[in-house]
């Protein structure tokens, strides 16, 4: 491994590195090389480590490279240490035949860590829904738990200024109504993330379906099976609102699937006009997002001229 292209950490254009710290004090942590036998998992870990092309390439690229990024750890008690960031990168070492890995060691008490494992990892491109789920919830807690409010607490400030939600939204660079969207996927049954993660069923119906009981989504995964369908956004909000009341069944499922959809957006607005501007690689899911933080922002700065043309 040519360790001489191994750095402690990478910049972004805000001057902060991977690693949470400004670069300056990343510089002065030390790099040290860690027998991947010493290195474990971070717990309930939310991003999943495939072996995919993309792996192949990573594994590939060590091993004429060397790891060029090292992974942060933190001790634990057992004298082995809990990987922070750099799950990919010790499969691929894996992979790429080698026996120890590049580390930053440093210790962090629990949420620290947390916070500090979902901003390292939301970099990365090609997130699922449902591991973006895991991450903000994750973080909403660890940040409440910081500023010593309990996770289940209605009220989500940090300190007095700021909530939990709108400071992960303002990390990842989304809404706080983007957050809350996400992390209301939780609450869906494994088949129905799995169609998410699949994009079988859209973020916005998904997001309405999560309200529906446990056993109300398993009906609806058999009904969807039965109907060969996936409820759109309205079919959605319409369960939602017969589950509140008591009165969703499976019957009911089936005949509200069974009903003419209303046009989607993708027919609603030309393609064209809109996608010019996002890259080709934009799903009709991630447009829909920028689109709605781009109305909140505007209604938003809407509301506040309203406000301040009537006083």
């Amino acid at each position: 491994m040519n360790t001489g292209q191994i750095r402690t950490s990478s910049e972004d254009n805000s001057g902060v590195s991977y690693t949470g710290k400004r670069n300056d004090e990343a510089k002065k942590e030390n790099v040290q090389e860690i027998p991947l036998s010493m290195l474990c998992p971070f717990r309930k870990h939310p991003f999943r480590v495939i072996d995919d092309v993309r792996m192949t390439e990573t594994a590939d690229s060590i091993k004429e490279y060397g790891v060029l990024v090292p992974a942060i750890v933190r001790p634990l008690p057992s004298g082995k240490y809990e990987l922070i960031s750099g799950h990919r990168r010790k499969r691929a070492c894996e992979l790429a035949g080698l026996e120890t890995m590049p580390v930053i060691v440093r210790e962090l008490d629990d949420d620290e860590a947390v916070i500090v494992m979902v901003d390292s990892n939301l970099q990365r491109e090609n997130i699922l829904p449902s591991e973006r789920a895991k991450a903000y919830k994750m973080k909403v807690e660890a940040l409440r738990r910081k500023a010593g409010r309990p996770p289940k607490e209605n009220a989500s400030q940090v300190g007095t200024h700021f909530r939990a939600d709108e400071k992960v939204a303002e990390d990842a660079g989304i809404s706080r109504n983007q957050v809350q969207r996400f992390i209301r996927l939780n609450s869906l049954v494994p088949d129905l993330i799995d169609m998410v993660d699949d994009k079988k069923v859209a973020m916005s119906s998904a997001v309405e379906l999560s309200f529906l009981k446990p056993e109300e989504q398993e009906q609806l995964v058999e009904a969807m099976e039965v109907c060969q369908s996936v409820p759109s956004l309205s079919q959605a909000q319409l369960m939602k609102n017969y589950s509140q009341t008591g009165k969703l069944t499976g019957d009911v499922m089936e005949e509200i699937m069974h009903e003419e959809k209303e046009p989607s957006l993708e027919k609603v607005i030309l393609p064209g006009k809109i996608r010019k501007f996002f890259p080709r690689s934009y799903t009709l899911e991630q447009i829909e997002q920028v689109i709605i933080s781009l109305l909140e922002s505007w209604y938003r700065s809407q509301t506040l001229v309203d406000n301040h043309s009537s006083s």
